[in-house]
């Protein structure tokens, strides 16, 4: 079973950053971030590969920028440019899948909150 510890959530006015990192107990072959906010559906944030390829929602391109250590067991998320609608429970997803919606393993999600 695959564990996925994450930190570095918090509270930043807008503007400001903020950078998740997560964890993972195994080797995976996609990990990435999702959000959740009050009343509304779970959302992909950005996803990478082992081998490098990324992807970001429309929302947060050009302001967060994924990345994985070298080990390839840790995923960072570096949030610049911060939005009060950015807000949200970020959780870490990681998968032995291609896609990192299927067979996905979470972590227990990190608070992320930005006033305005």
């Amino acid at each position: 079973q695959v564990q996925l510890v994450e930190s570095g959530g918090g509270l930043v006015q807008a503007g400001g950053s903020l950078r998740l990192s997560c964890a993972a107990s195994g080797s995976l072959n996609i990990m990435g971030w999702y959000r959740q906010a009050p009343g509304e559906q779970r959302e992909l944030v950005a996803a990478i590969t082992s081998g490098g390829s990324t992807k970001y929602a429309d929302a947060v391109k050009g302001r967060f920028t994924i990345s994985r250590d070298n080990a390839g067991n840790t995923v960072y998320l570096q949030m610049n440019s911060l939005k009060p609608e950015d807000t949200a429970v970020y959780y870490c997803a990681a998968s032995r899948s291609r896609v990192v919606s299927r067979n996905t393993y979470w972590g227990q999600g990190t608070q992320v909150t930005v006033s305005s």
